[in-house]
């Protein structure tokens, strides 16, 4: 196992981390709302929540048709993305390395944050993609469950190897073959997500944590427990402390990992199954240890040194937002242009030394360490190899796994 204390931030990085918090409490962060919304929405309103919004069933078709690119008239591209996900200047108006990049090619970023959740967003850009019409928009941002499935709808255009070089060499290892995406033919990784399990040492009051075993069979830590709302995480992480694979697991071990977690609800072992509120309840001791997400955990760390992480031997899950071009984008060049550029390391480093996410670039330490030395040497923004290595990844769903799965995870957690 490796456990990790936590580290004194530079002033710079920390203001930035304390706006997330208000009154004392942790406000939503970015990564929150996304996880609450790629799985846990799913887990609150069922499977029908997905598909009431227009989600069609999964097919068989993968990748999406050429459009006319007018990159080479037209020196623009328009990029989606999520709120708060780009690196900005003091200012708060101004995006360094967007800029960086406009002035590098002479290419244009229209540049929007209108991306607050994956199924909502999906709404609004299906009726143009299910027509064959341009959504106005080159890049979009979504999170892997949603991204497979635009996939394999064959809403989205195969990317061109050739405008990719630095995003070809520098992609790391643990983002680099997903089985929805193989070989990232249509995607490539905007930032990573990890599921690790937090503990407030103050409030585990000297109790030994080390697996997830321990917080769901530990009797010291009776109804001092939290799970996420994500089933991806919580069920992929209950997969991993049962030595079963989640990018290989069959539906009894699903089933196997769900009973294992029904037997820690009946005895009153988990306080309760939430989305990004468990951080106000790390925070004040109500959760000795839980399931938590690592970003969450960067600023937890920064305002309470009693907040610290582990990795189980048995592993970690990770998944990730990913950048996509969606059919009849008009600039398609010009958006290969701008994914390679994020894969570069200098602009990678700048982007995350302010947001705090899981970089997927490798060759970015050096870089980052310039910026900020400390976010260097955090392995919950740059994993080193040995936290690489314990990475894994929940296997893609069909249709009907995906119904009974998100069925049996919303009775479990009362949904």
């Amino acid at each position: 196992m490796e456990q990790y204390e936590p580290d004194r931030l530079s002033a710079a990085r920390l203001a930035a981390m304390r706006r997330s918090f208000r009154n004392g409490r942790a406000a939503l962060t970015r990564r929150s709302l996304l996880r609450a919304f790629a799985g846990g929405a799913l887990a609150v309103g069922g499977v029908g929540a997905l598909s009431g919004c227009g989600i069609p069933a999964a097919g068989t078709t993968r990748g999406g048709v050429p459009a006319d690119d007018h990159s080479k008239k037209e020196k623009t591209v328009t990029f989606s993305n999520w709120t708060e996900y780009m690196d900005v200047d003091e200012s708060g108006r101004e995006h360094p390395t967007l800029e960086a990049f406009t002035q590098r090619t002479g290419i244009r970023v229209e540049y929007t944050e209108d991306i607050n959740d994956n199924t909502e967003f999906f709404g609004k850009i299906k009726p143009q993609l299910a027509a064959g019409q341009d959504t106005g928009r080159d890049i979009i941002v979504l999170t892997d469950w949603l991204a497979a499935r635009l996939i394999r709808l064959g809403w989205v255009q195969k990317l061109d190897p050739a405008h990719l070089p630095h995003a070809f060499t520098n992609l790391s290892a643990q983002f680099r073959n997903p089985d929805w995406d193989p070989g990232r033919a249509y995607s490539y990784p905007w930032q990573g997500i990890s599921t690790v399990i937090a503990y407030n040492r103050k409030a585990l009051d000297g109790v030994e944590v080390r697996t997830l075993s321990d917080l769901l069979d530990n009797a010291k830590l009776k109804g001092r427990v939290g799970l996420l709302t994500e089933m991806r995480d919580t069920v992929g992480m209950t997969l991993l402390d049962m030595d079963k694979d989640p990018a290989q697991f069959s539906a009894d071990d699903y089933d196997a990992a769900v009973a294992r977690l029904q037997k820690a609800v009946d005895k009153g072992q988990v306080r309760r199954f939430t989305g990004n509120d468990y951080t106000a309840d790390l925070t004040k001791g109500d959760f000795a240890a839980c399931l938590a997400w690592a970003g969450d955990v960067v600023q937890l760390k920064a305002d309470n040194p009693d907040i610290g992480f582990l990795i189980p031997d048995s592993g970690y899950m990770t998944s990730s937002d990913v950048m996509l071009i969606p059919n009849k984008a008009r600039h398609k060049t010009n958006a290969e242009r701008l994914i390679d550029y994020y894969f570069e390391p200098r602009p990678a480093a700048e982007l995350a030394a302010y947001i705090n996410f899981v970089c997927p670039v490798d060759g970015v330490k050096d870089e980052l360490a310039k910026i900020d030395e400390e976010a260097a040497n955090n392995p919950l923004i740059l994993p080193d190899q040995a936290m690489q290595a314990k990475s894994r990844a929940f296997r893609s769903l069909s249709s009907a796994e995906e119904t009974a799965f998100e069925e049996k995870f919303a009775k479990l957690t009362g949904a």
